[in-house]
């Protein structure tokens, strides 16, 4: 059972809602020549969410690929096992559709080709009772970012300078009483961190930090651990959008109590390509 998501773009999203308030432990940035008032923070802050879901609405139409390492590690943080998927996130009907590529070096298996091109043809071919539970699923994957200015509390703490980006640096904590409306809501009280966000179109250009308190995920009895921490940076490609270019999570889990999990997880993505449906055979 992975704790992180059931799907690899909805563990996207999921850690990009709760790593928008996770801590870094770097050097601080800059300080501003002034002291920003709440009210400032605030518009910035409301500002990138509407540019965010800016982005996530134009990433729907992006093909890319991912490159999943999944590396299990022991008490002492040494590499115990690992697995990497290579996947090529299609369109198929408006969905994403993850045709995987390569497995650990190697070419999908028949059986695996054969389960694809299933997949691939139930979805090309949904129901529209099917395409409606799809698009209710998708859309509340990406509700959460109206609950970000309601969860946590905004401190802008100055500016830097990333690549030849200027951003804005804050500091974000949960808000006190803050009473989450959904499943990613409940994980708001949990983290805590730094966020930059770009001045020029107000994108999320990266952000770092760590778990404060456990909590439970997934569909079986999980607990991801205090200390668990990550880093999500993603890149412009063009015309406001931002997309998630790398995403690393060094995370503890324990399952069922009594099984404890040390994972490192990082995502990759290249070859980001504005594409509309069309004919396509995934055993190709």
């Amino acid at each position: 059972m992975e704790f992180l998501a059931t799907s690899r773009i909805a563990a996207v999203l999921v850690v990009v809602a709760a790593s928008s308030v996770l801590s870094a432990q770097n050097g601080g940035p800059d300080k501003l020549p002034y002291q920003a008032s709440i009210p400032d923070a605030r518009r910035i802050i409301g500002q990138s969410v509407v540019a965010t879901e800016r982005s996530l609405q134009a990433r729907d139409r992006y093909t890319y690929v991912e490159r999943d390492q999944d590396r299990r590690l022991d008490a002492q943080g040494q590499l115990k096992s690992e697995k990497v998927d290579v996947t090529r996130m299609i369109l198929v009907n408006g969905a994403r559709f993850e045709q995987l590529v390569e497995r650990n070096g190697q070419l999908p298996s028949a059986e695996e080709r054969k389960k694809l091109d299933q997949d691939f043809e139930k979805l090309k071919h949904e129901t529209p009772e099917e395409r409606t539970a799809r698009r209710g699923k998708e859309q509340e994957n990406k509700s959460f970012l109206r609950d970000v200015l309601e969860g946590f509390d905004f401190r802008l703490l100055g500016e830097e300078v990333l690549g030849s980006r200027s951003t804005y640096v804050f500091q974000v904590r949960p808000h006190p009483g803050y009473h989450a409306r959904d499943k990613y809501g409940k994980m708001f009280s949990k983290v805590e961190g730094k966020i930059w966000i770009d001045k020029s179109d107000f994108g999320w250009i990266k952000v770092e930090g760590q778990v404060t308190q456990s909590f439970s995920m997934g569909l079986f009895v999980a607990r991801v651990q205090r200390g668990s921490h990550i880093i999500l940076e993603q890149t412009n490609v063009g015309d406001a959008v931002w997309v998630p270019q790398r995403l690393e999570v060094l995370a503890s889990a324990r399952i069922f109590f009594l099984k404890s999990l040390a994972i490192q997880r990082i995502f990759t993505y290249s070859d980001y390509r504005p594409e509309a449906d069309g004919p396509y055979s995934v055993s190709r």
